[in-house]
C-alpha cells in the first residue's frame, strides 16, 4: 500500500451525501468513485450503514460518505440508521443534499430540510435525476430551495448519466480544508468483503420482491471459504433473513424459482466483484420474528 501524502498545499475533506431515501445517493457515489461500492435499488431505505469511498482529484482527496436515508424512524433499525445519519453530520466538512427532483415536494423532505437547517458547515445541494423531468421544473425547484437560503450552491445533476457531476466536484474542492490526505492514494472504500457480499445478495432480494419484503429482510453471510481463490473459485453461504413465515415461502417462491433467480443474479455480480470464475452460492431463507428490533442482530449486520 502507498504511503500517506503529506505535501504542502494537499486538500483533504469528508463528505456526507445525505438525503431522503431513494434520492441517488448510492448511485452518486459510485459514480463519483468510478466503482461500484454501494449497493442500489429503486426501494427507499436501501442504504443502512454508512459506506465511506475515496476519490483523487488533482491535490484533494475527498473521503464520500454515503448515508441512509433521512426518514422518522420507527423500528430499533431506523432508529439506529438514523443515528449513524447525525453522527455524519457532526463529524464531515461539508454537506451534499441530494434531491431526487423527479419527485414531489412534500412532508419528508421538509423534515430533510430542517436537518439540514441544524447544521454549521457548508451546504451543497445536488438536484438528482434532471434526465428524468423537463427544463421547465427544474427552475422552480431550485428558486425553492434558494428561499431557504442555507444552500452555499445549487446543482442540477444526474447521478445516473453523469450530467453536471464536474460542477458539482468542482464545488466540493473549493470547500474541503487544506491539510494531509487521510488516506493512502491507493485506498478506495471501508467497505468488508463479507459486507460487499451480504450487501449485493440484498440487493438481489430487493430487486426481485416487492411490498414489505425489502424492508423486512436481512442478509447474513456464514460462511465465506476462499482457500481455493487463486484457482478461481469462492465458496460462499449465506442466510435470508425474513420475519414471518409467510414471507418465507414468498422468498422461496413457488419450486424454488425465487430463490434460485436471486442466487443466479447474485452469483453472476459476486463473480465479477470478487474477480473469480468459479462459485458456489449457497442460499437459505430463515425466519426470525421482530429481528429489526433486536441489538444483537443489528450488531451483526454492522447497523451500529
Amino acid at each position: 500500500m502507498s504511503e500517506l501524502d503529506h505535501s504542502p498545499g494537499k486538500k483533504s475533506g469528508h463528505v456526507a451525501l445525505v438525503g431522503r431515501p431513494n434520492a441517488g445517493k448510492s448511485t452518486l457515489l459510485n459514480r463519483l468513485i468510478g466503482e461500484k461500492i454501494a449497493i442500489v435499488s429503486d426501494k427507499p431505505q436501501t442504504t443502512r450503514n454508512r459506506i465511506l469511498g475515496v476519490r483523487i482529484e488533482d491535490t484533494a482527496q475527498i473521503v464520500f460518505v454515503d448515508t441512509p436515508g433521512i426518514h422518522r424512524p420507527g423500528f430499533l433499525l431506523n432508529r439506529r440508521m438514523m443515528k449513524t445519519v447525525y453522527q455524519c453530520l457532526l463529524e464531515v466538512d461539508v454537506l451534499v443534499h441530494v434531491v431526487d427532483v423527479s419527485e414531489r415536494f412534500g412532508k419528508g423532505e421538509l423534515f430533510a430540510l430542517d436537518t439540514m437547517r441544524s447544521v454549521s458547515q457548508p451546504r451543497l445541494l445536488a438536484l438528482n435525476k434532471v434526465d428524468l423531468v423537463s427544463k421547465g421544473r427544474i427552475l422552480p425547484i431550485i428558486e425553492r430551495y434558494d428561499r431557504e437560503g442555507i444552500y452555499e450552491a445549487v446543482i442540477p445533476i444526474s447521478a445516473q448519466t453523469g450530467v453536471n457531476l464536474d460542477a458539482l466536484m468542482e464545488n466540493i474542492v473549493r470547500r474541503i480544508p487544506e491539510r494531509a490526505w487521510t488516506f493512502a492514494d491507493d485506498y478506495l472504500t471501508d467497505q468488508t468483503e463479507r459486507l460487499l457480499v451480504s450487501e449485493i445478495i440484498r440487493e438481489k432480494v430487493l430487486l426481485n420482491t416487492h411490498k414489505e419484503l425489502p424492508y423486512s429482510t436481512a442478509v447474513q453471510v456464514e460462511l465465506l471459504d476462499e482457500s481455493r481463490r487463486q484457482e478461481g473459485f469462492i465458496h460462499i453461504a449465506a442466510v435470508i433473513i425474513v420475519e414471518r413465515p409467510g414471507q418465507k415461502k414468498i422468498m422461496i417462491g413457488r419450486g424454488g424459482r425465487m430463490i434460485k433467480r436471486i442466487g443466479t443474479a447474485a452469483r453472476k455480480e459476486l463473480s465479477r466483484v470478487l474477480g473469480v470464475s468459479k462459485m458456489y452460492l449457497d442460499l437459505h431463507v430463515k425466519v426470525v420474528p421482530g429481528w429489526r428490533n433486536q441489538e444483537r442482530l443489528l450488531d451483526s449486520f454492522g447497523v451500529r
